[in-house]
């Protein structure tokens, strides 16, 4: 069975280790010289930063379970911490090595920042979600979810709305509550290990997509850089990419809004989504500049969240800030967003000096929106052999029951749903 896999992100990459160790041979074609997608490395004058800085956790079970596969050891790359969630002089939350539900209700008893009602309130908000299975029927918003809940509004601005933002990169009032309590369900309803924070201590290029690249090519399959594929078609002999094939099968493992480039009858399963960006400004100051935790959080700034990488990947003085979904920042000048989080660190670091360099990304279609009710299209399209892959495909594994966020895991599961398709087609066709 010939197979091709259309785009060289998490999604396309995990496609296609999964089919090469099933002893499937796959081609892999990538529009750029660059593996990761939309969580890549980016090379500049002053290094290799990331494309936007990534968080994962302990539940990302399958990119775990791939990295592995690949040889990419996650207790290597990857900063193990326990869950904290800390905003300087205003609210800390850290989770203490408990065994599960233990390290979660011993987290939210101990939290600085908010009173004892608050905190039964968030360990009732908790219970309610457990008992009904993590399923919000109907769907609704996290904002008027919370409203319902008669949540607190130090919690809210604390816990619930700053985990809303990083799961789902959509603000509360827009972002959908059945999709944050699958992540609240395998996150810190899980095990212990399930909520730790998962920093990347290399590039999220280093991370696994280029150990998956090698690991393809030894297992007899081809990743081709610089291929942009701008045209699908169809025949009686299978899919031709540009001309090349025929292949039986082909799992689209691009960004969605790519689709239409390729097979325009494919628009309109995601005609509808709607975009959130997500802004990630590098600073680098002198290797002595240290913040007090490796992950902090801004109250009421431009940045929601730093990261010292001097702590996170040996690179003493670099801090990531980092911006997700849309909000007032985008109608800021670089310049004086920039200005503006770097008063903000100078804040959290007494004598804090200007610094030596400064570079903002913004990805402006960094995922889709997270809406209540989001219609997702299944992996399997109306046409014959032809497979989608990506965080924005719904229903990744059988074994997960609905639909994760625009994640790394989403990604991933999504790219091991596909290639499983590919493997069942093969098994009936034969």
């Amino acid at each position: 069975m010939s197979i091709a896999v259309i785009g060289a992100g998490y999604a396309g990459l995990a496609a296609a280790v999964e089919l090469v160790t099933q002893g499937q041979t796959v081609e892999v074609f990538e529009a750029s010289r660059t593996l990761g997608g939309r969580a890549r490395a980016v090379v500049t004058e002053e290094g290799t930063i990331d494309n936007g800085q990534h968080v994962l956790i302990g539940a990302c079970s399958e990119t775990l379970r791939l990295m592995r596969t690949v040889g990419a050891d996650p207790q290597r790359l990857l900063q193990r911490l326990p869950l904290t969630l800390e905003f300087p002089g205003e609210f800390r939350l850290a989770a203490p090595p408990l065994p599960a539900p233990l390290h979660i209700a011993a987290a939210l008893l101990r939290a600085q920042g908010i009173g004892w009602r608050e905190k039964w309130a968030a360990l009732r908000l908790m219970h309610r979600l457990q008992r009904d299975g993590f399923c919000v029927v109907p769907d609704r918003t996290v904002s008027a979810w919370l409203q319902e809940q008669q949540t607190p509004s130090r919690q809210r601005r604390f816990l619930w709305e700053p985990l809303c933002i990083a799961a789902l990169n959509t603000p509360p009032d827009r972002a959908s509550t059945q999709m944050l309590a699958h992540v609240l369900r395998d996150s810190l309803a899980a095990t212990r290990a399930a909520s730790d924070l998962l920093l990347p201590r290399v590039s999220l290029s280093a991370l696994f997509p280029e150990p998956a690249a090698h690991f393809i090519h030894r297992h007899g399959g081809t990743v081709h850089r610089g291929r942009r594929i701008t045209l699908l078609e169809h025949s009686a002999d299978g899919w031709r990419l540009d001309g090349a094939g025929p292949f039986s099968q082909v799992i689209v493992a691009v960004a969605s809004h790519h689709l239409d480039a390729l097979l325009p009858e494919l628009k309109p399963l995601v005609a509808h989504f709607e975009w959130e960006p997500i802004v990630t400004t590098w600073l680098t100051y002198p290797p002595t500049i240290r913040l007090a935790q490796p992950m902090l959080g801004v109250s009421d700034g431009c940045a929601q969240w730093l990261f010292d990488h001097g702590q996170i990947s040996g690179k003493p003085g670099l801090i990531a800030a980092v911006i997700s979904a849309r909000g007032r920042h985008l109608d800021l000048p670089t310049a004086e967003l920039e200005r503006r989080i770097h008063n903000e660190i100078a804040h959290l670091v007494p004598g804090l000096p200007s610094p030596s360099s400064v570079r903002t990304i913004t990805e402006k279609r960094a995922t889709f929106a997270s809406t209540p009710g989001l219609r997702r299209p299944p992996t399997r399209t109306p046409f014959p052999g032809l497979w989608l892959a990506g965080d924005y495909v719904g229903s990744a594994l059988p074994s997960v029951a609905g639909d994760y966020p625009a994640t790394l895991e989403g990604a991933v599961r999504s790219g091991v749903q596909a290639a499983r398709h590919v493997l069942s087609a093969s098994i009936q066709a034969g």
